[in-house]
């Protein structure tokens, strides 16, 4: 039964870290991207913060494919100039706030 907890524990643990990686990459990629110049995670700044963003396309199943194609060709927003993993990591980041 402890081998169960401890394996439990260890998994818990490199779950955890893996998220903080990834939100910590998402986070590299925004300011590489400039994204932070006109957004922020919970305020306004010129253009919505994300949390704004993640709360206006909650329950949309197309919301990531559809903020990726607009990012991709710059359609009511600046062009982003991201591969696609990146681009896909971004959108995931804001769409989790």
């Amino acid at each position: 039964m402890k081998k169960v907890l401890t394996a439990g524990v260890a998994l818990v643990a490199f779950g955890m870290a893996g998220s903080v990686m990834a939100q910590a990459k998402a986070d590299d990629l925004l300011k590489a991207n400039n994204c932070m110049t006109c957004h922020a995670i919970g305020e306004k700044k010129v253009g919505p913060s994300f949390k704004d963003i993640a709360a206006k396309n909650k329950g949309n199943a197309d919301a990531e494919k559809t903020i990726t194609a607009k990012l991709k060709e710059g359609k009511g927003h600046p062009a982003v100039k991201a591969s696609d993993a990146d681009l896909g990591t971004m959108v995931k980041f804001v769409l989790a706030q």
